[in-house]
């Protein structure tokens, strides 16, 4: 069905009287329909591999909640060195916000792995069973016959079955491959979570992409329109050349433009727009049309690029600049975010040693003692067990003692140990509170780690008299 200018005020996927219109992009070939195509394959490769692969013995990532170890490409992080992942966070989006000042939605025609999935998962398996664009709208529209009704079980069989596979890759991310393969020689009841999320996963990777489709990316996904934030008239989007191709007419006519009202684009885009409507809110930067378009002005004799990669002001015969104030500003937060990240990342060490006053009093006083009582939480964020030796360090007073700190202490691989640690001073030695770190040496490679500092306390030395105390020494002047 053509559109008209009406798309600009309306949902291409939504007929007129308001109900979804179910979309068959049309097939199309061109270089940046293959290039697409490459890095689909790339990615789908990436998403797939990246359990199987091993680094400093886990997964390249694997995140793994049970343990609450997540693992990145040889970075262990404990649930503590989470914070990091802020930085993360943080630079992936002023990386999104560089691109799409520079490109627009180029993340999501690309490397979207809705969109990965989507034109190149299921419409592929979609194409297999149904045929072309022309030959799955006339099944739509065909009575139900025993050859339809084999079609659509066929297609939704395939879709289930894919919806399955991705769930299963996405839980072995947060529970491994060996043990999601053990989990699928057990019953489901012995890992009910795990089967609950991988059933809950399947059932809406396949109702997303069987039916939701485009609609997703239209009405649930933001970035559609933080793009209208993001983007200024040298931003490099897909557009039409309108000075080129008005007044459109068929070819061989003279005084028209070289748009010869083919309808071409918009029978291969995805999110059904007009691209010569201008930049919409479904474009997704895919660059079908742009295929499209040059296939048809090759075969005319005419030189492509009437529809294309080009900004706003390249449309109107200007200069496109990259650099520009935008630009400069998101390059800037993009390199502090990775600045940022890298210099927390190295701060990260295969050891974390914190230090925990128990719960109770804060000190007691025994015998003129005073004791302290600490609970010391050893991990160790490697994969072999290791072995440490502990010691107080800090203003160490003389006559200052501690019990439970004395011992060596080995921890499991991945494992963590709590110890409990009681500090004690003579009464008559104790001035006011003071600081102490434990420093932890491991044993075997004689690195050393500190922990933050912790404040040993006791009774006020003012206190300690067996003088007339006169409360009114005490009052806040």
């Amino acid at each position: 069905m053509p559109l008209s200018p009406l798309n600009l005020i309306s949902l291409g996927s939504i007929n007129e009287d308001g109900s979804k219109r179910t979309l068959h992009p049309a097939d199309v070939a061109g270089k940046f329909t293959r290039g697409r195509r490459v890095v689909a394959l790339l990615l789908i490769i990436i998403y797939v591999a990246l359990p199987w692969i091993p680094v400093n013995g886990f997964p390249a990532v694997f995140l793994d909640v049970l343990n609450r170890r997540f693992h990145f490409m040889g970075l262990t992080l404990a649930v503590q060195d989470l914070w990091v992942g802020f930085f993360l966070v943080t630079g992936l989006g002023f990386s999104l916000f560089y691109i799409t000042a520079l490109f627009g939605r180029v993340w999501c025609g690309w490397t979207c792995p809705y969109t990965v999935f989507l034109e190149h998962v299921y419409r592929r398996i979609e194409r297999l069973i149904d045929g072309d664009a022309t030959a799955r709208r006339k099944l739509d529209a065909a009575p139900w016959t025993a050859g339809k009704i084999a079609k659509r079980v066929t297609k939704h069989a395939l879709y289930i079955l894919t919806s399955l596979l991705i769930a299963h890759i996405f839980l072995s991310y947060f529970v491994s491959l060996e043990k999601l393969y053990e989990m699928m020689h057990h019953s489901p009841q012995g890992h009910m979570i795990a089967f609950g999320v991988m059933l809950f996963l399947t059932a809406g990777l396949y109702g997303a992409f069987s039916w939701f489709r485009e609609q997703f990316c239209v009405i649930m996904c933001p970035y559609g329109r933080m793009q209208s934030a993001l983007v200024d008239d040298h931003t490099v989007n897909v557009g039409y050349d309108k000075k080129r191709g008005e007044p459109r007419g068929k070819a061989g006519t003279t005084g028209v433009g070289d748009c010869v009202n083919c309808m071409r684009c918009v029978q291969v885009c995805p999110t059904g727009i007009d691209i010569r409507n201008g930049l919409q809110l479904e474009c997704i930067g895919c660059a079908a049309c742009v295929d499209a378009c040059d296939n048809i002005m090759t075969k005319l004799g005419r030189k492509p690029g009437l529809v294309r990669y080009d900004s706003l002001k390249g449309f109107d015969d200007g200069k496109t600049r990259l650099v520009r104030a935008r630009t400069v500003f998101y390059t800037g937060l993009l390199l502090l975010g990775v600045g940022a990240f890298g210099f927390s990342a190295s701060r990260i060490e295969p050891m974390r040693a914190n230090v925990l006053r128990m719960q109770g009093s804060p000190y007691y006083v025994t015998n003129q003692i005073v004791r302290n009582q600490f609970l010391v939480r050893l991990i160790n964020k490697r994969n072999e067990p290791r072995t440490f030796t502990l010691a107080l360090s800090g203003e160490v007073p003389a006559g200052l003692s501690a019990a439970g700190a004395d011992a060596p202490v080995t921890i499991a691989a991945q494992g963590e140990e709590l110890k409990p640690l009681m500090i004690t001073l003579p009464q008559n030695a104790f001035k006011a509170p003071f600081k102490l770190s434990i420093t932890i040496t491991d044993t075997k490679d004689g690195k050393t780690y500190s922990t933050k500092p912790f404040e040993f306390t006791g009774p006020d030395a003012a206190l300690n008299t067996n003088e007339y105390l006169d409360a009114r020494q005490y009052l806040q002047k």
